[in-house]
């Protein structure tokens, strides 16, 4: 909360905020931005309190005595090519029209989430990423690869264009998972069983987490509990279960795999750079596992990946930075 922002009428072009929102399959973050810039009013919903994006963004301004804004934009994780929005992983949607005018703004601007975490890489403090290991060096104003486990796996990258950063839109989370060793012949053979498509989402986010964790038991012959993401990656990070352990090294490993492929494809020698919820809670496992030699082990160009360091994001509303970003390169 912050002290008395302007509070006015519905459509008042006068209005001094802009709004943006990061909304994904559990959380709506939502913030305000005045004419310098700076986010403040950071707040946090449950998307499944509310009934749609409309009814949690009214809440959230009425909790801030706002009564209008004159811009919006909204981060998404899903993917954004039309007027109707569907999320992924919710059973929210939206019309990108309807939902401009039930909030009284006309100038309303929807992107991907990692399309606005990608957005923001430029824009965050160095103290907000942190090195994994002590490889590589950027090559400044260079593409940067962007990629993060959560929910689903969102994969984007920015670029310098015209003088500003510009990030893609991208649905890279959903390419076809490839395995890289004998042992992950076996874990995604497995999987292939279970799903038509064995996406890198499949496996690379909490939900992967849980198929990665069915997958290992039945290949080592040991029935499954019903665990969550979180009780698989604490047992893990205890060293309370073999199992959990094997599934974090292997999801740090193909995670890496990942990466590289990520920053291959989009040249992106400024740095690859790992948001979502999950990359910051393995920050050390991360940095002592897989993660980095298979990163680089992409043969012929083993020493191009070398050279390319990795970050983890550790900012809290890295996309609400995004979003606003948006709002600014229109």
């Amino acid at each position: 909360m912050f002290d008395k922002p302007r509070v006015g009428l519905a459509g008042d072009p006068d209005s001094s905020w802009r709004l943006v929102a990061d909304v994904g399959g559990t959380n709506a973050r939502f913030a305000l931005a005045d004419d310098y810039g700076a986010l403040q009013g950071q707040d946090t919903l449950r998307c499944e309190d509310f009934d749609g994006l409309a009814e949690a963004a009214r809440h959230y301004l009425s909790n801030h005595n706002v009564g209008s804004i004159r811009a919006a934009a909204v981060a998404v994780a899903t993917a954004v090519y039309e007027d109707h929005v569907a999320f992924t992983n919710s059973p929210w949607s939206f019309s990108i029209r309807e939902l401009g005018r039930q909030l009284g703004v006309k100038n309303f601007h929807v992107i991907n989430d990692f399309t606005a975490l990608a957005l923001s890489i430029p824009r965050l403090d160095r103290e907000w990423l942190v090195p994994i290991t002590d490889d590589g060096r950027a090559t400044p104003d260079a593409p940067r690869a962007v990629i993060g486990p959560g929910t689903g796996l969102g994969v984007s990258g920015v670029f310098r264009f015209d003088g500003r950063w510009r990030a893609l839109d991208s649905e890279g989370g959903h390419v076809t998972l490839a395995p890289a060793d004998a042992r992950e012949v076996e874990l995604l053979g497995i999987l292939t069983r279970q799903f038509d498509h064995v996406s890198a989402e499949r496996v690379l986010s909490g939900p992967g987490l849980v198929n990665l964790y069915k997958a290992n038991c039945e290949l080592d012959g040991v029935t499954a509990e019903e665990l969550e993401p979180s009780d698989i990656t604490e047992r893990g990070l205890a060293g309370e279960c073999d199992i959990c352990v094997k599934v974090l090294d292997d999801f740090c490993a193909m995670l890496g795999t990942a990466t590289g492929n990520l920053v291959l494809t989009l040249g992106a020698r400024g740095g690859a750079y790992i948001g979502g919820g999950i990359a910051p809670r393995l920050q050390s496992f991360l940095a002592k596992s897989r993660f980095r030699q298979r990163f680089e082990a992409h043969g012929r160009l083993s020493e191009y990946l070398a050279d390319v360091p990795c970050y983890i994001v550790t900012a809290q509303y890295p996309a609400l930075e995004g979003a606003l970003a948006s709002l600014d390169n229109l």
